[in-house]
């Protein structure tokens, strides 16, 4: 269970990912989570910097699909202007909303990457399912919600301890 939890690559930012590589590794789609992985959590739109790297990600021929534990609102307001295909309340770690984003890019798991800020839900979630995991940093910590920050977090902590050893 607790490899389930690591990475195959960590990194600070979704900047510091090398998209090049993943590429010719025959990755061809990317889940991502949206709150503290492309934005805090509290940003309602993408950043200019957000903005460049979703063009580069497109030019490079990758599909994109949110995968948010949030609600409807907040992950419509934040996806619909860069049109960008998303699922939301996911119930992450569960799998079934990886393989909606999975059937709607067409790709198979070892096709795509996850990229997100909790190992027990984005990381677990894509682990289950056999995909390519990449953890950032939290963007803002500070706007965590309170299961995030309690709950997550502590369990993150202990599991990283644990897998030091």
């Amino acid at each position: 269970m607790i490899t389930k939890l690591l990475p195959r690559l960590q990194v600070n930012t979704i900047y510091d990912i090398d998209l090049h590589a993943l590429w010719e590794q025959g990755i061809r789609g990317i889940i991502t989570d949206l709150d503290n992985t492309l934005v805090g959590a509290k940003a309602p739109l993408a950043t200019p910097e957000l903005l460049e790297w979703l063009k580069v990600v497109g030019q490079l021929g990758f599909q994109v699909v949110i995968v948010s534990n949030n609600n409807k609102p907040r992950v419509t307001k934040f996806a619909e202007p860069l049109l960008l295909p998303f699922i939301y309340r996911a119930r992450k770690p569960t799998t079934a909303a990886f393989r909606k984003a999975l059937a709607l890019m067409q790709l198979a798991p070892m096709q795509t990457v996850v990229i997100g800020d909790q190992m027990m839900t984005d990381v677990l979630g894509g682990n289950r399912m056999g995909l390519y995991t990449i953890l950032v940093l939290p963007i803002a910590r500070a706007d965590e919600g309170f299961f995030t920050k309690v709950i997550n977090r502590s369990l993150e902590k202990v599991a990283l301890t644990w897998m030091k050893r």
